[in-house]
């Protein structure tokens, strides 16, 4: 998942049945797709193989953005975005059973419509993400 900072909304996501790297492509090709023209991002993660492949670093040098890494062994770095998961974690997953992997990614993606159109947050004063980023 790639998070905006400023506007809080959800820019990109991938799920995907195994970790691999055809989920991290998928995702890096939505983010560029909703990325502003001329705008030189930095992109924070953890220290996961995935950010550290080769296609991972390339693609983001290549598009102008610089890549930000956690410190090993520091969790507090990614707080901001581990906020966001445990908002997911508590309005999505909570109680929930899907009967087949479909299902959930569908469920998914609306929910994240939900975040990023419907669902007003206090930091951004009662409106919602994309509200914020008009």
């Amino acid at each position: 998942m790639v998070y905006d900072f400023a506007t809080k909304e959800i820019v990109a996501w991938a799920i995907s049945r195994s970790p691999n790297m055809e989920q991290q492509k998928k995702m890096l090709r939505m983010m560029l797709r909703t990325m502003p023209k001329g705008v030189h991002p930095i992109l924070h993660s953890d220290m996961g193989w995935q950010y550290q492949h080769w296609y991972w670093v390339r693609t983001l040098k290549s598009a102008g953005i610089r890549q930000s890494m956690s410190r090993k062994s520091n969790c507090l770095d990614n707080a901001a975005t581990e906020q966001v998961f445990g908002h997911l974690k508590d309005e999505f997953f909570l109680d929930q059973t899907w009967d087949c992997y479909e299902d959930f990614e569908r469920d998914l993606d609306r929910y994240i419509q939900h975040w990023n159109n419907r669902r007003r947050q206090m930091k951004l004063k009662g409106l919602t993400p994309v509200e914020e980023g008009v």
